[in-house]
């Protein structure tokens, strides 16, 4: 009787890999080819290739993580760097001749680990000085600050995202300052801004971990207020009378207020409070200071 596999039988007995030839080319062509299975019979624009990964996610061939990397991947590829950057407006600068209790100060209450520092006019900026080299003034009272300052780097509002985040990896640089087609400074921008468009939120030191309260007093007595902080608590917290029917989050009642998700920078002043946006992230508001109108405040005083 005729051997129904011959190809088989005449292998029996021969080493499995007679040629020695690793055996990961065939595994990856086959996980290649799965790929393209998924997308056949093909995409014809990006959204159709963002569909196709939803598909993937819904079929469990991905995870939903990998899918919202590969979009941001995709979406990063036609953004700009003016299109992430805090527009200058909004930078938190700091000025060459400041005293050093006035450089300290704005250090703590923006909480960032970089700062553009500018002589004479804010457009003018001549470095970037780290905070923790504010440590070195303190030892030293008579060290001219100039010594401490790093080269700024100065890019294009045209800039791709791709092409700025291999200059970040390459030069180890964390921020940069963007410059509008006639050389004035448009924003800044940081490797963090670019990343969070691939991985999103990048957890720091502001966010809660422990579930504890969304509302906290600073040292100047105004008070940092989570964006997804329930208005109720907010209300609990400063007497006030903020509507909470139609919205649970002050981050939500504050956009539908203001038409749209308010910038770092910005503010907004709404049932006796003055809510300034800290920190965005994720095209959402991670923290509000928040402080009393001046009205409010003569009122609680006297009261």
């Amino acid at each position: 009787m005729s051997d129904p596999h011959p190809a088989r039988s005449s292998s029996a007995g021969r080493p499995k890999n007679p040629s020695r030839q690793p055996l990961h080319p065939v595994e990856k062509r086959n996980l290649f080819q799965r790929l393209i299975e998924l997308l056949s019979p093909g995409v014809d624009s990006r959204d159709e290739l963002i569909e196709a990964l939803a598909q993937a996610e819904h079929r469990a061939l991905i995870a939903p993580e990998s899918r919202m990397m590969l979009e941001g991947v995709i979406r990063m590829a036609d953004m700009t760097a003016g299109d992430v950057m805090v527009a200058a407006p909004h930078m938190d600068l700091l000025d060459i001749e400041a005293d050093y209790d006035d450089l300290l100060h704005v250090v703590i209450d923006t909480a960032h680990s970089r700062f553009p520092v500018y002589d004479g006019q804010r457009d003018n900026i001549i470095g970037i000085l780290m905070a923790k080299d504010l440590l070195k003034l303190q030892r030293s009272p008579d060290l001219n600050l100039r010594t401490l300052l790093r080269p700024a780097v100065f890019v294009p509002e045209s800039k791709g995202l791709n092409e700025l985040l291999r200059d970040f990896r390459s030069n180890r640089n964390h921020l940069a300052i963007v410059i509008d087609e006639f050389g004035s400074t448009a924003g800044l921008i940081t490797i963090e801004d670019v990343l969070e468009e691939i991985v999103g939120e990048i957890e720091d030191e502001f966010d809660d971990k422990d579930g504890e309260s969304s509302v906290y007093t600073l040292a100047d007595g105004s008070h940092r207020v989570a964006g997804d902080a329930e208005i109720t608590a907010v209300n609990e917290a400063f007497g006030s009378v903020l509507p909470h029917d139609d919205f649970d989050t002050i981050g939500g009642l504050i956009a539908h207020e203001m038409g749209r998700v308010p910038r770092r920078g910005e503010s907004v002043s709404l049932g006796g409070l003055v809510f300034g946006v800290m920190l965005t992230r994720g095209g959402a508001v991670r923290w509000f200071k928040v402080t009393r109108t001046p009205e409010e405040a003569l009122a609680s005083d006297g009261a």
